[in-house]
């Protein structure tokens, strides 16, 4: 068996809570998670999610929902309101 070594990585505080609580109900912690997506990189030789370049509307949505998040405020301002657009747009 290889000698094991430390891995130090950065990850906001909330991000790492969330993570442990998940991790933790599927029975691993943050420790194993990072050794299997590891793992899958050597194994496969690839990145193990896939990623893409957001298109245009993609990017459109990002950057609404980063000025919501950041603004603390929805665009609609009742439920109704938000069920009444989402219909409407599935009749276009």
């Amino acid at each position: 068996m290889s000698h094991s070594t430390m891995l130090h990585i950065r990850v906001d505080e909330e991000t790492k809570a969330q993570a442990s609580e998940a991790l933790a109900a599927m029975g691993m912690s943050v420790s194993d998670a990072v050794r299997i997506f590891l793992k899958r990189v050597v194994n496969d030789q690839a990145f193990p999610l896939e990623l893409k370049v957001p298109n245009a509307e993609t990017r459109k949505a990002m950057e609404e929902a980063r000025a919501m998040m950041k603004a603390r405020a929805a665009r609609f301002n009742s439920a109704d309101a938000l069920i009444d657009d989402l219909e409407k747009a599935s009749k276009q």
